[in-house]
């Protein structure tokens, strides 16, 4: 028996309601979210434009010792500037700038040459240089020190172009911390505890959970060869048969209709992998809040995929929960 997929007759209603949920979470936490994020990208780009010297000194020394500030300077410019367009204008190499914007790693391409990398830092510096906004950055045509004002006032305004530009990841997050909080909190009310940090996937202990764990799969049918794929939340069961795999959650959620039918193709390719290497007795449900119709839907239950809505959270204890 399924918990969702085979209720085709619950689906409108069901859509309705995680819709509705969705969009009252947006109105009254999203802009906070979003408030939350520029000010402390605020403070990353007054921190970048001290480093630069209120921009006056983008030089391949600096350039080389804080990778970091990169995306802060496209944002600097008039008009804004995307990471590949720096790329075309500057002709430098598109390696470097994606090490150099690199979130868990900001860096110069460490192979590269010492005299090939001063080249590309300085086509990058010449390009943003002579593209800085100076409705922004008033100073620089003054060739003067900004005033506090005037420092705060362009943080502001390129915090907003960088948070504008990333505004679906900060919106993204912030609706998944949400969705794991509610998940946390429903399987605590179960008894059920988190797991020590890092336990693997075949090592969890009945009446525990994890978070963003590995699982290895194999690529194909045919082939031994495997990768691990990260998965939103592992359950382990309280009451659960020795040797067992852990129950396999993906939390999704969505702001509109169009793009869920973009990705719906992702989770499948998952739920073939894992069948290919753990049999069709593998649990893998996702965990539902947003825009999700029935196209999304009915692919889905086509692929043997089920789902709960978090608007209707106790549906996890069909899992055995």
């Amino acid at each position: 028996m399924g918990i969702n997929r085979d209720k085709p007759d619950l689906w409108k209603e069901d859509i309705a309601q995680s819709v509705d949920l969705y969009n009252t979470w947006f109105m009254e936490f999203a802009p906070k979210a979003f408030r939350e994020t520029r000010v402390h990208t605020a403070s990353q780009v007054e921190s970048a434009l001290e480093i630069t010297h209120y921009l006056s000194d983008i030089s391949v020394e600096v350039l080389k010792t804080h990778p970091e500030v990169l995306p802060i300077l496209r944002m600097s410019t008039c008009p804004p500037i995307a990471r590949d367009r720096l790329v075309g204008l500057s002709g430098t190499s598109k390696g470097l700038v994606s090490n150099m914007e690199d979130i868990e790693n900001p860096r110069v391409s460490p192979r590269m040459k010492s005299d090939v990398l001063v080249r590309e830092l300085e086509k990058i510096s010449h390009t943003i240089r002579k593209m800085a906004d100076p409705d922004i950055f008033v100073w620089l045509d003054a060739n003067r020190e900004p005033t506090e004002v005037e420092l705060q006032r362009s943080a502001t305004i390129v915090a907003d172009r960088l948070c504008g530009a990333v505004s679906d990841p900060i919106i993204r997050n912030a609706q998944e911390k949400r969705q794991l909080a509610a998940i946390t909190n429903y399987l605590k009310s179960k008894g059920y505890r988190e797991a020590a940090g890092g336990v693997k996937y075949n090592c969890m202990e009945p009446g525990t959970y994890s978070f963003h764990t590995n699982v290895p799969v194999n690529v194909s049918i045919e082939s031994d060869e495997k990768i691990n794929i990260p998965v939103d939340v592992l359950i382990m069961p309280i009451l659960t048969e020795a040797g067992r795999l852990p129950l396999m959650i993906e939390a999704k959620s969505a702001g509109d209709f169009t793009n869920v039918n973009k990705r719906r193709k992702e989770e499948a390719v998952k739920m073939q992998q894992l069948r290919n290497t753990y049999g069709h007795s593998v649990s893998y449900s996702l965990f539902l809040c947003g825009y999700f119709d029935s196209g999304y839907l009915g692919y889905e239950a086509a692929e043997g995929i089920d789902w709960i809505w978090e608007h209707r959270i106790s549906d996890l204890n069909y899992l055995g929960i």
